[in-house]
């Protein structure tokens, strides 16, 4: 058992290593960057459950994302009204924290399945429509609730995250994932995505194998957007509109439907691209990013329709260079 987990303990490890040098020696403006693809990796991999693993649709996982960023900043910064000395303490702050972001994780699970178990019995373009709403609608719900700021945003969140938390979810998500679609679970959710109705014939509950994928997806969203709250430190609904549910599809299309290290590897490359080409837009007085960066999609895309990594994984790829080397 250890053995197995050996690789997952170092990396570990090595995170909460690096997590005491690299904010202080790395410059703030990279730092912000590899942060925010951190937290895009976890939004990745979780929705590369639903629509790689499972063969669904979802184009709502903003939704969740908010839901999580704003339950875990809500209480945050209720405690640091009510308990300051609870806030300035290292250790407590840091516990209080994790506490927060997996309140949000399960309240982002429970929206899940609220919204997954009605629509998830709906296939293709009719499932996608109905994610999309069900996204717009907490959107617009949160919007309006003048408790959390409404359309003011949500200001003055505490700074709890750090790049020992954003790469220890990554970790942990990773992980989870890994060895979930690896199980018994896994092999029913990929069933679901080859054929539903086979897997049907066979004995598996498609609904509730669709549901499981979809609230596990929403967890990990969930607390993806508690990291970002107390990263960015203010919450606006704008943030979580169907643009940012949109990237995170892109993530997944373009690294591959079904392969993890395809979602790593595309979450941190089209983080850093876009802000690779920021520099253009100061020289040209325009920008053309999007331009550019829509450009650089259709041209993968068109040379890689089943994404960089298609359904492998890394592992397969080394095995597979390794492979070709000895026979030639």
């Amino acid at each position: 058992m250890i053995k197995s987990l050996k690789f997952w303990i170092i990396a570990l490890v090595a995170i909460w290593i690096g997590n005491l040098f690299i904010a202080d020696n790395m410059n703030p403006y990279f730092f912000s960057i590899l942060m925010y693809a951190g937290i895009n990796v976890t939004l990745a991999v979780s929705l590369n459950l639903v629509n790689g693993f499972t063969g669904q649709f979802s184009m709502g996982h903003a939704g969740f994302m908010s839901i999580g960023g704003y339950v875990a900043a809500y209480i945050s910064t209720t405690w640091t009204g009510t308990h300051p000395d609870w806030i300035a303490d290292p250790f407590l702050s840091n516990i209080l924290f994790v506490f927060n972001m997996l309140l949000g994780g399960f309240a982002a699970a429970g929206v899940g399945y609220l919204v997954g178990l009605p629509s998830l019995r709906l296939k293709g373009d009719y499932l996608a429509i109905v994610t999309l709403g069900f996204g717009e609608i907490i959107r617009v719900f949160i919007l309006n609730i003048d408790a959390i700021g409404g359309a003011r945003g949500m200001p003055n969140i505490p700074p709890f995250t750090s790049f020992g938390w954003v790469f220890t979810l990554l970790l942990v998500t990773v992980f989870t994932i890994w060895r979930l679609v690896r199980s018994s679970e896994g092999r029913k959710f990929m069933s679901v995505r080859e054929d539903e109705i086979a897997a049907e014939a066979m004995g598996v509950n498609t609904t509730a194998t669709k549901v499981k994928a979809f609230v596990i997806g929403a967890f990990f969203a969930g607390t993806a957007g508690a990291l970002f709250a107390h990263y960015l430190r203010y919450l606006n609904p704008q943030t979580f509109d169907f643009n940012r549910s949109f990237e995170v599809i892109i993530m997944v299309v373009l690294g591959g439907m079904g392969s993890i290290s395809g979602s790593v590897f595309a979450a941190f490359f089209l983080t850093f691209v876009r802000e690779a080409l920021r520099p253009l837009q100061e020289l040209t007085q325009l920008d053309f990013r999007m331009i550019i960066y829509s450009l650089m999609l259709i041209v993968l895309m068109l040379t890689r329709p089943n994404g960089i990594f298609g359904t492998r994984e890394l592992t397969d790829v080394i095995s597979l260079l390794k492979k070709k080397r000895s026979t030639s």
